[in-house]
């Protein structure tokens, strides 16, 4: 105890200092060196209940010139201590910063609603084909409806540009060009690399011939046989890559779920090697439905160079990750649920208590937690003689599926009312028949809430 009550006293000091800096606008490598101190004797104290927790700041400087053109979707600020920071809604940079700081090179984490990433050295692919299994797997738990992964890799979109002519410092410029091939149609990217961006017509049509080709592992053995591709290296390894990670997607039964396409670039400049899309599929809009257009729900891919940018002495550490879009998700089930005019969930409950009569506080309770004991997520309204219409109103609203009814006829009976909320249908069910019953009803694949 004496121990890390000292370690928690330097951190407190540390912190202090570390403040002091940022007041006296301190060079940004000395705070730097500081803010790592820091951190380093926290990680001393370990986990103590989830008390000690700390907010990781991110520099400007960290997220410059990581992104591409997709820089302009960074935000500044500053702290008290004028220190320029940044914010963006991808966490990568920030882990790879943090992985460096704190020299690790091997973990496997994840972000509650949003986030996978593996670090470490790993034979090839193996990683990768978990992440897209992942992927594959919380799409199809969401019941959004159809989607289709696409997959590339950097190494073969850069084996592409040199082999049609691209001059280097063009390759990322172009990247991002081709990106947009999901929402607009060739001749309007062939247009912004030609008329914006001075690349030459000729090399323009070379690179058309490649971007608008998709498919599966057939088409990644094609372009192994390439005449020009397969004189690259770093298109032959991405290859390569490619027809390996087949082989484990289709170990994990998800090949069916994933295309090959050359199109797909990933604008964002960390990535080193295989970049993955997930979309939905289009499908015929349902009455009252208005066509979807919310893009790529899911992403990911390698980025193999990022930790050792921020590495003292240029260590490396290979990660791999996947991110979901939340809010567009959330878009496409507000949405649906809206054209079904039905109402979103706001609790996982099952069943609610109800009486229907007052004075029956004490039955609401006894019935209540003999469901809790049961497993079942069951709730009361939290008054003593609440109007059944009100108990009834309240579950249409918060989307409880059924309400457990008990009045004195009931007690007599030794029977539980049992009402669907939805249809309104009610069913009398024996006491002891009533989990049962509960379970049966609510054993469906749950709406999403």
């Amino acid at each position: 105890m004496a121990e890390r009550a000292a370690l928690e006293e330097l951190v407190r000091l540390q912190g202090e200092h570390v403040r002091e800096l940022k007041l006296q606008k301190a060079s940004a490598e000395q705070i730097e060196e500081e803010v790592s101190q820091l951190l380093k004797l926290k990680a001393q104290l370990g986990p103590d209940e989830g008390k000690h927790k700390f907010v990781l700041k991110t520099p400007k400087e960290t997220l410059t010139g990581k992104y591409g053109e997709d820089s302009k979707l960074i935000y500044d600020l500053k702290d008290q201590g004028g220190e320029l920071l940044s914010l963006r809604y991808d966490l990568t940079v920030p882990f790879a910063r943090y992985l460096a700081m704190n020299k690790l090179t091997n973990i496997k984490r994840y972000h509650i609603a949003k986030d996978f990433d593996i670090a470490g050295q790993f034979d090839p692919m193996i990683p990768d084909a978990e992440c897209l299994k992942i992927m594959c797997e919380i799409l199809s738990s969401l019941q959004i409806g159809d989607f289709l992964v696409k997959v590339n890799d950097r190494r073969i979109l850069d084996g592409m540009f040199a082999v049609c002519g691209v001059p280097d410092s063009k390759f990322r410029t172009i990247c991002s060009s081709v990106d947009k091939l999901d929402k607009v149609p060739w001749e309007e990217v062939k247009n912004e690399m030609v008329g914006e961006k001075g690349l030459a017509p000729e090399v323009a049509d070379r690179i058309g011939d490649y971007v608008q080709q998709h498919g599966g592992v057939s088409l990644v053995e094609q372009l192994l046989q390439d005449p020009k591709l397969s004189q690259n290296k770093q298109a032959l390894e991405g290859l390569g890559d490619l027809k390996l990670l087949f082989e484990y997607l289709a170990l994990f039964g998800i090949a069916d779920k994933i295309s090959f396409d050359l199109s797909l670039a990933r604008g964002l400049d960390y990535y080193t090697g295989v970049i993955y899309e997930a979309v939905l599929l289009q499908t015929a809009a349902q009455a009252g439905e208005e066509p979807l257009g919310v893009g790529s729900v899911a992403a990911g891919g390698r980025y193999d160079g990022l930790v050792g940018m921020f590495d003292p002495k240029g260590r490396k550490v290979p990660c791999v990750g996947l991110s979901v879009g939340v809010e567009r998700i959330f878009s496409i089930v507000e949405q649906r649920l809206e054209a079904l005019e039905e109402k979103v969930r706001t609790t996982e409950t099952q069943v609610l208590v109800a009486s229907a009569q007052k004075k029956l506080l004490e039955e609401r309770l006894k019935l209540v937690s003999e469901l809790w004991d049961a497993g079942i997520k069951a709730e009361l309204l939290y008054k003593k003689n609440p109007k059944l219409l009100n108990q009834l109103q309240y579950c249409e609203e918060a989307g409880i599926p059924l309400v457990a009814i008990i009045g004195e006829q009931e007690l007599k009976d030794g029977v539980v009312k049992l009402r669907a909320v939805a249809s309104r249908e009610e069913v009398d069910v024996r006491r002891e028949d009533l989990v049962k019953e509960i379970k049966r009803r609510t054993s469906q694949p749950p709406c999403i809430c």
